[in-house]
């Protein structure tokens, strides 16, 4: 049983249909959540050792780690039954997509720290971590979600390719 079917079993069932029917949300958000947790190791380890002075350059790194283990879940998975690029066309357009996203992320850490010096010594350590934490990883990766999971429906996993393949079986055994 996948991790989905498992989900959507332990679910009520009025809530089970609006799952069923936004499958690939669900799958995206699982991924997300994945990447969230890659995003933020790789992020404080950097942020807490190497790159402490530069937390907006180890939050890059740590999204473009955090990217690419998300294209290769997106496409093996969360939108496996979507798309029928090339390959390589469909790699391109996926990076582009998420360095944009990537843009849309670092903004409000940028202005957390360099607009709104949120920062020490103008601030305390906790309330300067609070605040990363807040900007960076909650505000910066929601606007990046939204941003990513229009573009990649959009351009990068689009339906009129003609390339879905829906198993009804697996929706019907869930009902």
């Amino acid at each position: 049983m996948t991790v989905v079917e498992t989900v959507l079993k332990r679910t009520p069932e009025p809530l089970r249909s609006v799952l069923i029917k936004h499958r690939e949300l669900l799958k995206f958000a699982i991924v997300g959540g994945t990447t969230f947790l890659v995003d933020n190791g790789v992020w404080y380890v950097l942020k807490l050792t190497v790159l402490e002075p530069k937390p907006t350059t180890a939050k890059a790194i740590a999204i473009i780690v955090a990217t690419i283990v998300s294209y290769i879940l997106n496409r093996e998975w969360s939108f496996r039954t979507r798309g029928g690029r090339e390959r390589h066309h469909e790699a391109a357009l996926f990076f582009v997509i998420s360095g944009v996203a990537v843009v849309v992320n670092l903004i409000p850490l940028y202005v957390s720290r360099y607009v709104l010096h949120l920062e020490m010594p103008h601030v305390t350590r906790l309330v300067q971590e609070v605040a990363d934490f807040a900007s960076g990883s909650i505000i910066g990766m929601l606007l990046a979600m939204f941003f990513r999971f229009w573009g990649f429906k959009k351009w990068v996993f689009p339906d009129e390719l003609g390339e879905r393949r829906r198993d009804s079986d697996t929706v019907t055994r869930l009902r």
